[in-house]
């Protein structure tokens, strides 16, 4: 069954979103993309969708696709520079996928046409490397910084630093942070960072990315800290999603200037679909840690429940405030998951998995056919469920609960 709000595919894969763009008076959407599969291909194509919020996307055809000597279109930035829209994608080719290369594409009429430039950027040759993909552009002064995450085959994950001052000719300036594989305290960061991604976020510099080890795809970490130039000095490090879903976190900026965040989910599907988008987030730091919440246009889609914690579809957007306490969420008797507090320590079950992540303060649980996800102080948590409803129904042993649907 699919979700009503978080954005899947038609038929086919799909994985990390990309060069999400407020535009027009809406939202663009790319992704990575593999038609006619349910499972992940290095054939990836840039899939697009669009639409007047980030939870009421219509897929669009694809706006890259391989050929041209690039056997897979991996992920990548949109880049807006006056009227002008460039893509930076990681362009690969088999087998040695591992290895890709930075490439351009231009926009045309109405961003559903995209035509290929040149390669810009290759992996630096003194470094050996056995990853290198997902850039990232922002602008920096007078120049464009782009930032592509890379692994050393020492164990070391690293994000590198290019600029340039006009978009075509980029010039690489070396690492801009590092860490080895076998750093556990206080957060494990993995040997490769997927997607890594550098913002300013309340007087601090964030780095983000996913934690990637030997083709394991674990959570979405961080580090606080400054960036100089393309030098990032981390003063802290962070996990931020738990659970088997999130993963791949994409930054933009959205239609009120802010920064936020969007997920891929792993482990949705049916028949023949694979993959979903999370609801979308806004990042903040609260006590020295990064936090997602989310984003106001979820808000913007509440509807009233029936009352007495019962929601007539299949969506809820549900707040729950307790110090202990269990709460289900069931449709008749059959629980679909079930959530039980202890302190800052929760354990989620649901009939075919057990899970335990950390939560800091009020719980917002956001429930969308067979996808859950809960955000705190905490951190992030999702996974895929057998879907509640028609009629779901949310009980809570303790605490303030206040149930919405969604439509």
């Amino acid at each position: 069954m699919r979700p009503a709000l978080h954005f899947t595919p038609r038929s086919g894969w799909i994985n990390d979103p990309h060069g999400i763009t407020a535009r027009d008076d809406g939202y663009d959407v790319f992704y990575q993309y593999v038609p006619g599969e349910t499972t992940w291909a290095p054939n990836c194509h840039w899939g697009h969708a669009s639409g007047p919020d980030l939870l009421s996307l219509r897929e669009l055809p694809v706006a890259i696709a391989p050929g041209d000597g690039d056997d897979g279109i991996w992920t990548g930035a949109i880049v807006r520079d006056g009227d002008a829209a460039r893509a930076f994608y990681t362009a690969t080719t088999v087998p040695d996928f591992g290895i890709g290369r930075i490439r351009v594409a231009y926009a045309e009429d109405d961003w559903s046409t995209w035509s290929k430039g040149d390669v810009v950027v290759e992996a630096p040759a003194d470094l050996d490397l056995i990853a290198y993909r997902d850039p990232f552009v922002r602008r920096d002064g007078d120049l464009w910084r782009m930032f592509v995450g890379a692994a050393g085959r020492d164990g070391t994950a690293m994000a590198l630093s290019y600029t340039s001052g006009d978009l075509d000719a980029w010039d690489y300036e070396g690492v801009a942070l590092e860490r080895n594989t076998a750093e556990l305290d206080p957060v494990w960061m993995g040997a490769l960072w997927e997607c890594p991604q550098m913002f300013d976020l309340d007087g601090h510099s964030v780095m983000i990315s996913s934690v990637w080890d030997a083709d394991v795809l674990h959570y979405a970490g961080f580090a606080l800290g400054s960036l100089d130039g393309g030098r990032f000095a981390a003063e802290s490090w962070g996990r931020l999603t738990w659970g088997p879903s999130l993963y791949a976190p994409s930054l933009f900026t959205d239609a009120d200037g802010r920064h936020a965040l969007t997920f891929w989910l792993r482990g949705v599907g049916g028949a023949d679909w694979t993959g979903a988008h999370s609801i979308p987030y806004r990042p903040t730091l609260v006590d020295g840690r990064l936090v997602v919440e989310p984003h106001p246009d979820v808000l913007d889609h509440r509807v009233p429940s029936w009352g007495d914690g019962v929601v007539d579809g299949l969506a809820a957007d549900i707040e729950w405030s307790a110090a202990d306490g269990v709460l289900t969420i069931a449709s008749g008797s059959a629980p679909t998951i079930t959530f039980t507090r202890t302190g800052d320590e929760v354990v989620a079950e649901t009939p075919a998995s057990r899970s335990v992540f950390p939560a800091i303060g009020a719980m917002r649980i956001v429930v969308d056919g067979p996808i859950v996800e809960v955000s705190s102080v905490g951190g992030a948590f999702s996974t895929g469920v057998a879907p509640a409803g028609p009629d779901m129904r949310v009980r809570a042993t303790a605490g303030d609960l206040s149930v919405f649907g969604l439509a």
